[in-house]
């Protein structure tokens, strides 16, 4: 959420002194909640959250207080190499399982500092960003239709076969986009379209952005088509499509035009049929409204 609010404050001075205020906030009150410190705790996933949050906080606001943090948890992360299947980060410091999203995270991060730091410090972000695509790549979690699923079994070192969640076809396509700035190499967009595609393709309901799950959305999983289409944006602004433009703009009409529930939140489901809403849904549905805007 913080990283959506950076992403809209540079649209208007109003909205972008508000965003500033909001992050500047968060700052403050946030690093040692629910036994953190600094932001850290025992899940990748969470500090890569954080740290994506707060590179779009400097490229907002232009305090590298906010890229320092982001540095500071990205070495934090590095400490999660290497699990038995050659590679990538574990979930968490247990080392309890391998998930797509604190790889594909700890890639987004890596990428996204990269284009940030000294030329002095940028072949240190790049080297981790790409030895964790490497793996990733090779790793077997993209399946056979080019879908990302949840992640990789520590016994078997195979994809383990569970949900294609559309937030781990989303952050991967960030940090493709921005290794593909890094290392001025436009393979890593192909790649990065492979899977956008793949997933406008298998997780679409008549061009709406689905999860392929069934039922209400809770605060979490109500996130993740945020996650799909902020990566989407990034890779679109990197390397427009005009397929890719044409979905974001399809997905935000849909779910600014559906009906709204309590004082006009937007709902689980962006086409409609749906009375769940949460905090969650209504900030995936800010999501795209962003990106179908930065896409206009």
């Amino acid at each position: 959420m913080v990283e959506t609010i950076a992403r809209f404050g540079n649209e208007d001075a109003f909205f972008r002194q508000a965003a500033i205020d909001i992050v500047s906030n968060t700052y403050n009150k946030s690093r040692n909640q629910l036994g953190a410190k600094d932001w850290k705790n025992d899940f990748y996933d969470d500090m890569g959250w954080w740290a994506m949050g707060w590179i779009a906080s400097f490229d907002l606001i232009g305090d590298t207080k906010y890229l320092n943090t982001a540095k500071d948890l990205f070495e934090d992360m590095t400490g999660g190499w290497n699990t038995p299947c050659n590679g990538g980060i574990w979930w968490n410091k247990k080392k309890e399982s391998i998930a797509a999203i604190s790889n594909e995270l700890f890639l987004a991060v890596g990428a996204s500092l990269a284009n940030r730091v000294s030329a002095e410090e940028k072949e240190h972000y790049v080297n981790w960003a790409q030895m964790e695509w490497d793996w990733f790549y090779r790793s077997g979690v993209i399946n056979a239709q080019g879908l990302i699923n949840d992640g990789i079994d520590k016994t078997s070192c195979k994809n383990d076969g569970k949900t294609t969640f559309t937030y781990n076809q989303g952050v991967i396509l960030t940090g493709l986009s921005e290794l593909a700035r890094a290392r001025s190499d436009g393979g890593y967009i192909g790649h990065a379209y492979n899977i956008a595609n793949a997933a406008i393709s298998g997780l679409s309901e008549n061009g709406i952005l689905t999860e392929p799950v069934s039922g209400p959305l809770d605060e979490q999983a109500a996130l993740f088509k945020g996650a799909f289409v902020r990566g989407l944006s990034s890779l679109n602004e990197n390397q427009p499509q005009q397929s890719s433009t044409d979905f974001l703009k399809r997905n935000a009409d849909s779910a600014w035009s559906r009906a709204k529930v309590d004082d006009n939140l937007i709902t689980d489901r962006w086409q409609g049929g749906s009375k769940n809403v949460n905090t969650a849904s209504h900030a995936a549905g800010i999501d795209v409204l962003v990106a179908a805007a930065l896409a206009a």
